[in-house]
C-alpha cells in the first residue's frame, strides 16, 4: 500500500497530449506510467535511448530550448496496451511547431510483449495504427479541420472567406468586426512559428500595432478555442 506521504501517481493523460479517445478500438491508455511513477519519465527514456545525443553541447541545448523549431528535446513518451494481446507499447509524441497548422507526430515506438521474452510478430506491428492515432490527436488538439488550403496558396476559413498566405502577416483588424478573427490569429501565430520566430506573440503585437498583452490575449483565446496547441512552460509566445 502506498504510504500516505508519497506523491500521487503521475497520470498519463493529465496534460491532454494523449487521451483514451485518441486510441482506436482495441487499445487502452493506462492512467499510470509503467512502474507507477510519480513523474513523467520521458526525458529519462530519451536519455537512455540516446535520442538527443546530437545536442552535445550546452550551447546547442540552450538554443533549441529557446527556439520554436521542431524539437527532439520536447517529446513525450506515452504507454498504451493492446487489450486482446496485452502487448505493451511506448509511443513518443512530438510537437511539430513548423507545420502549419501545428501538429503532433509519433517519432518513436517501443514494443514490449506481454510476457518478457515473447517474440514481437509482424502481425503485432501491423496492429498499431499510428496514422489514425496522429489524426485523432491533431483533430482534437489543433482543430485540424479549421482551415482548408487550396491551389495557389489560398486558405478557406470556416465562414467561407478566402485569404491568401501573404495576408497572414498583415494586420488582423478588429476582433469584433473581422470574421474568423481567432482563426487568423492562429494562422498568423503558426506562420511566424514556421519562420523560426522565437517569440511570435511579440512579433504579432508589432505587426498589428497593439500592446504585447493584447496579442498574448488573442493567442490565449485562440488556444482556448482549440485553434492553437497548449503553450509550453517557460516558452515565449
Amino acid at each position: 500500500m502506498r504510504p500516505p506521504d508519497a506523491p500521487p501517481w503521475a497520470n498519463q493523460s493529465q496534460d491532454g497530449l494523449l487521451v483514451q479517445a485518441d486510441l482506436p478500438e482495441g487499445w487502452y491508455l493506462p492512467n499510470r506510467f509503467p512502474g507507477e511513477r510519480s513523474d513523467d519519465p520521458s526525458a529519462e527514456i530519451d536519455g537512455l535511448l540516446g535520442y538527443n545525443d546530437w545536442v552535445n553541447t550546452e550551447e546547442q541545448a540552450q538554443w533549441q530550448q529557446a527556439s520554436e523549431e521542431n524539437e527532439t528535446i520536447d517529446g513525450r513518451w506515452r504507454y498504451i496496451e493492446h487489450t486482446a494481446t496485452h502487448t505493451r507499447v511506448m509511443i513518443r509524441l512530438q510537437r511539430q511547431a513548423f507545420a502549419v497548422p501545428e501538429e503532433v507526430r509519433i517519432t518513436g515506438v517501443i514494443y514490449l510483449p506481454w510476457r518478457p521474452g515473447d517474440p514481437i510478430t509482424s502481425q503485432l506491428l501491423r496492429e498499431l495504427p499510428t496514422a489514425r492515432m496522429e489524426a485523432a490527436i491533431n483533430k482534437r488538439l489543433f482543430a485540424m479541420k479549421r482551415t482548408e488550403t487550396i491551389t495557389g496558396g489560398k486558405i478557406v476559413l470556416p465562414s467561407g472567406r478566402t485569404v491568401s498566405e501573404r495576408e497572414l502577416l498583415k494586420p488582423l483588424g478588429d476582433p469584433k468586426k473581422v470574421p474568423d478573427f481567432y482563426e487568423m490569429v492562429a494562422l498568423q501565430h503558426g506562420r511566424l512559428t514556421q519562420q523560426g520566430n522565437a517569440n511570435p506573440s511579440a512579433t504579432m503585437a508589432e505587426l498589428n500595432g497593439v500592446a504585447l498583452s493584447t496579442a498574448q490575449g488573442w493567442v490565449t483565446k485562440a488556444r482556448d478555442r482549440g485553434l492553437l496547441p497548449p503553450g509550453r512552460r517557460g516558452r515565449a509566445g
